[in-house]
């Protein structure tokens, strides 16, 4: 659906709905060896158990039901027990139904390479292109490289829909990233062992789902409120229990220090948490990651939010481009720029964007502001086919961490109680640049184009234009300074009077026309006034005489 002028329709501004759980972690110190050894046995058992579940759901296909779940069940409650069976075929499920999501935007993802290149083949060879669509290709020799790669794209797309119509899905327990790793240890210096070392963590399965009335919230991972774990081991490993019923308990005890009191009221009282303990081999720790459900915070109204300003934000590369707006969509103060550093570690990166939002979010509770942020997805924009050899220009944009900024700005804005509101990027940092950039740049100030983005984006979510009020022409502005263009509603008092008279004595060295009659130039007994060079008043004396 298209709008004027070939531009589509903006989509309409929402308030972003909190998180729907919560999860903390904390690390488990002081295990001594034999708990490492049951920890690692009971992994690797019920990893096992999990992947001959994943086969046998991915050979089920579209065909499985209810009774082949209940099968799969009976099975693997045999080789370790009825709760256990429970959290293996229900992450059995998740990750399939994840890569059927996954499935069906890697079909969407080619059909958008395959129609590019159609349509780029069936232009005549250098055809400049546009802003919405690419031009064809350069040489012939390029056009000939883009046919062949034409034909692998359908092949591709042609056995991915088959795969799709079948149900067949592709899943690699432990990752497929992991895995292709094995061949080339060198640049990812590793050592055979340690890769070994992490690929069997990666699979190893130690996950319980909580169930509400159990004794603290979870039978199979059990957590005291004073920090004991223990474990129900499997049958085949019962064997090594320490403790009555078949469990084994840990040396280690656990208190997680964020959200602690939280956890300690939901396991006394019985409620669900649920529970996961794995291995992180480059530091030869232990870590147990537990997470539980909260009631959805009500969403408060869009047009509360808009009543006392919020601050718009622009999303880039390497930093986030804030400004503060009233209600009226008036920038107000000095923009901010809040940076982080994407390269290095994945923890690195995480941390990086988790301190820039936490500067954001200070500034937004100090002042008592929601936020408002641009709805991006980049799945369709990061294409080979769409941008051409602009390889820079995919980097940049592959590099943008959406998702996690997205999930990590969820979260920590719901802890703090700040609203946020989701715009459509649709333009945002074209008409930013072109109707705000340069009215806010001073000499003092050099406004860049991410800051007028962030005063676009900031606009849309209080439902104003991007674009500025037009100033009139020379003879129809107000004063000699250039029209006001402040924003101000139809019924705000005082929009059209006198500006107010500045406090103070006036004395013989207030310069002519500021002084207290300066706006009523009729009051000032002198020639020239205005009311002299009205076209309606008749001149003393004729000009004849």
């Amino acid at each position: 659906m298209g709008g004027a002028g070939g531009l589509r329709v903006v989509g309409a501004s929402f308030v972003v709905p909190g998180p729907s759980g919560v999860a903390v972690r904390d690390r488990l110190k002081a295990l001594t060896a034999q708990d490492e050894t049951v920890l690692r046995l009971v992994g690797d058992h019920l990893g096992s158990l999990a992947s001959g579940d994943l086969k046998a759901r991915c050979a089920a296909g579209l065909e499985h039901d209810n009774e082949s779940w209940a099968s799969r069940k009976r099975v693997l409650t045999g080789e370790s027990s009825s709760r256990w069976a429970g959290s293996l075929t229900k992450a059995t499920h998740d990750q399939w139904a994840l890569a059927r999501r996954g499935q069906a935007a890697h079909i969407q993802q080619l059909e958008a390479g395959v129609n590019t290149i159609r349509h780029r083949l069936s232009l005549p060879l250098g055809e400049r292109g546009s802003k919405r669509a690419a031009g064809g290709y350069r040489s012939r020799r390029e056009w000939h490289a883009k046919t062949r790669r034409l034909r692998v794209l359908e092949d591709r797309l042609e056995r991915t829909r088959a795969d799709w119509a079948a149900g067949r899905v592709r899943v690699v327990r432990g990752g497929k990233r992991l895995l292709n790793t094995r061949h080339h240890l060198e640049e990812a210096q590793l050592t055979e062992e340690g890769w070994r070392a992490r690929w069997e963590a990666s699979r190893r399965f130690l996950r319980a789902d909580g169930e509400s009335g159990k004794r603290y919230g979870n039978e199979t991972i059990r957590i005291s409120p004073d920090g004991q774990v223990s474990i129900k081991l499997p049958a085949p490993l019962a064997h090594l229990a320490n403790a009555p019923h078949g469990r084994y308990v840990l040396t280690a005890r656990v208190s997680f220090a964020h959200r602690g009191e939280t956890w300690r009221d939901r396991v006394g009282a019985n409620r669900a948490v649920a529970y996961r303990i794995h291995e992180d081999t480059g530091r030869a720790r232990w870590y147990l990651t537990a997470s539980w459900t909260i009631p959805p915070a009500p969403i408060v109204p869009l047009t509360a939010i808009r009543a006392g300003g919020l601050i718009g934000v622009d999303t880039n590369a390497d930093h986030l481009a804030a400004w503060r707006l009233d209600v009226h969509g008036n920038p107000v103060g000095a923009p901010r720029r809040f940076d982080y550093d994407l390269s290095g570690t994945a923890d690195h990166r995480d941390a990086q964007v988790r301190h820039a939002l936490t500067r954001l979010l200070h500034w937004a509770t100090r002042h008592h502001l929601a936020i408002a942020v641009e709805d991006l997805d980049f799945t369709a924009e990061t294409s080979r086919e769409k941008h051409g050899r602009r390889k820079h220009f995919r980097r940049l944009i592959s590099g943008m961490p959406v998702a996690r900024l997205r999930a990590r700005l969820v979260s920590m804005a719901a802890e703090l109680g700040i609203p946020l509101v989701a715009v459509d990027p649709a333009y945002t940092s074209r008409w930013g640049a072109q109707h705000w950039q340069k009215p806010l740049t001073s000499t003092t100030r050099k406004t860049t184009r991410h800051d007028a983005a962030a005063v676009a984006i900031g606009r849309r979510a209080l439902g104003h234009p991007v674009r500025r009020r037009t100033a009139p022409p020379r003879t129809h502005q107000r004063d000699g300074y250039g029209h006001r263009t402040v924003q101000a509603r139809p019924g705000s008092p005082g929009r059209e009077e006198l500006r107010p008279r500045v406090p103070g004595p006036r004395t013989r060295s207030v310069p002519p026309g500021r002084g207290a009659n300066a706006g009523n130039q009729n009051a000032q007994h002198r020639p020239g006034r205005s009311a002299e060079q009205g076209s309606w008043q008749q001149d003393s004396l004729p000009l004849s005489l």
